[in-house]
């Protein structure tokens, strides 16, 4: 097989579902945008600011990898800066050849200067638009999809449904819950997506990171998730056997194999979360030889230190993967989103599988 590289992986098109405004600043931005706020940082020099969130975030536990978005948060309270992190967001995801990606952001999070919850919508998708028409004019295309995201510990997630739904003709493409998962399950917000399913709109929901079974078994059969955020403990469903047999399915994970329900996987971030022990160990690998419908995500790149393009690398370093493999990921994600399935088929006919073709040889 010939030796894939990171240059040729960054120009291969990709697929993005799982990643966090808040979590995929540049550390630049963030250390312009407190500045003007006289927010402090634990550092004003970007690459040492980098390294500090990287840091941060890898202490093992889901709680403290939440922690370091009160900077990035708190920089994120004005139009201006909605708009310049979402623009910025598009052309470095562009860069990265991303053709697709599925950003989310919870509103609710972003109101400490009196906007509205419209207007902190509205200023995230004229971002986006900017950055995608830069991204364009330096012949990058990239399509984004918005999912607005209601905190599980609080109680706005019925208007944050109701809010997805009057955007969702303008950008906004789907639903999500986010936050710590002990203590908060997703049936707290049963309302809101018995709303969204009357509705007919997309969610997805956070479950199955940090929190096992039971929070993926509610987030499907209770709420009706299209997709889980994460869903890496589902693993914990699978009984291993002996060398040369193979691993016992049980009904949960089963249930998820066979009804396709998307798996928004962030390998570097599982890790340092803790939900799982390293890269080499990740689930992933299983789950890809089972066939589960398998995505690979960024999830927060600042606090990762990553990109698509690395957290592709990385499996190819530790799974011997190859473009075949590669393609399966990202077409697996394209037919997962969010969007009409005549504007998924076009992406993965038209963009991803001439691209992999030629790679493929």
């Amino acid at each position: 097989m010939v030796a894939i590289s990171f240059e040729d992986i960054v120009r291969a098109p990709k697929a993005l579902l799982h990643d966090h405004l808040d979590g995929g600043l540049r550390p630049g931005t963030v250390i312009d945008l407190a500045a003007e706020i006289g927010h402090g940082l634990p550092t004003t020099d970007p690459e040492e600011l980098g390294r500090w969130f990287v840091a941060a975030a890898g202490s093992g536990s889901l709680e403290r990898y939440l922690e370091t978005f009160e900077h990035t948060v708190a920089v994120m309270q004005t139009p201006e800066a909605l708009h310049r992190v979402a623009a910025e967001c598009a052309m470095d995801l562009a860069a990265d050849g991303v053709v697709y990606a599925e950003v989310r952001f919870a509103p609710e999070q972003h109101l400490e200067r009196d906007l509205s919850l419209d207007e902190v919508v509205e200023a995230v998708l004229a971002g986006f638009a900017a950055g995608t028409e830069t991204a364009a004019r330096e012949g990058r295309q990239i399509r984004i999809g918005t999912l607005l995201t209601a905190m599980r510990h609080a109680a706005r997630s019925q208007e944050i449904a109701e809010l997805a739904v009057r955007h969702r003709d303008s950008g906004v493409v789907g639903f999500d819950i986010a936050g710590a998962e002990a203590g908060f399950p997703p049936t707290r917000h049963l309302d809101a997506f018995e709303y969204l399913q009357r509705e007919n709109a997309h969610f997805t929901i956070h479950a199955g990171e940090a929190f096992g079974l039971p929070s993926i078994w509610q987030a499907i059969q209770w709420c009706g998730a299209d997709r889980l955020g994460h869903g890496v403990r589902i693993v914990d469903d699978i009984t291993p056997v002996a060398a040369g047999g193979k691993p016992v399915l049980g009904r949960l994970a089963a249930y998820v194999r066979d009804k396709r329900i998307p798996l928004e996987l962030c390998p570097s971030s599982n890790v340092q979360t803790g939900a799982a022990p390293s890269i080499a160990q990740h689930p992933i690998g299983l789950l890809r030889d089972l066939r589960f419908r398998v995505t690979v995500n960024t999830d927060n790149r600042l606090m990762s230190g990553t990109s698509m393009s690395r957290e592709m690398a990385l499996l190819v370093e530790e799974f011997g993967y190859g473009w075949a493999e590669l393609r399966w990921f990202t077409i697996n994600a394209m037919k997962s989103a969010f969007i009409p399935f005549d504007e998924r088929l076009a992406i993965i006919d038209e963009v991803i599988k001439p691209a992999y073709g030629r790679l493929l040889g």
